[in-house]
């Protein structure tokens, strides 16, 4: 039996409710304050209309992650290096956390919302879950380097959406900072792999110095 097609009208709601709710994020620096009430009034919709193309405010939240996050996965997917699969994994790697550092500061109160949303763990959500899969099929390819699904976890911590909201909007640290100091420690963790016979590793950084 073929699959049927989403009426225009539900086609047409489904993008005016992540249109207004895209609009509130942008705006509201907390993420208590959007509300599915806030968001189908904003939208012109009921708020049946929202339940019904979404479930929850969950569901609207991994909807919207979705939609603002195509670029990026174009990118990773089928792009040219930095990100894409043809760049050597050893650059791929810190380009690849860059890119979701900045799209998290670019997204703060909207990524606060998903990764603290929900009673399941955050690491068991979709979202995580693919990313977490993605850095450890690339540190595979990295020689040397142990327990790839470990390092993936730990460069993935570095980058939490709680954590980067401390940084950013309780330190008043800036982007450009925060992007150093995590290629820094990015490049700690890579170059921590034990070393071959002979060979006398050295971490190198951006501290004074240099």
């Amino acid at each position: 039996m073929p699959e049927r097609k989403p009426r225009k009208d539900a086609v047409r709601n489904r993008q005016a409710v992540l249109e207004a709710a895209d609009a509130l994020f942008a705006r509201d620096e907390s993420p208590e304050g959007v509300t599915l009430a806030a968001v189908a009034a904003a939208a012109g919709v009921g708020k049946g209309t929202l339940f019904r193309a979404f479930g929850d405010r969950p569901g609207l939240l991994r909807a919207l992650y979705e939609a603002r996050l195509d670029p990026v996965r174009e990118a990773v997917e089928t792009g040219p290096p930095p990100l894409g699969p043809a760049t050597p994994p050893r650059q791929r790697v810190p380009a690849l956390l860059d890119t979701l550092l900045c799209f998290k500061l670019d997204n703060r109160p909207l990524m606060l919302a998903l990764e603290e949303g929900g009673s399941s763990s955050p690491y068991q959500a979709d979202h995580y879950a693919r990313w977490h899969g993605l850095l450890a099929t690339v540190l595979r390819q990295i020689p040397g380097l142990a327990d790839s699904d470990f390092t993936a976890h730990a460069l993935l911590a570095a980058i939490r959406a709680d954590l980067v909201e401390h940084l950013a909007g309780h330190e008043c640290v800036p982007r450009e900072r925060m992007r150093e100091q995590l290629a820094d420690f990015t490049a700690g963790v890579l170059d921590s792999g034990p070393a071959r016979p002979g060979e006398r590793r050295v971490i190198r950084g951006r501290g004074a110095g240099e």
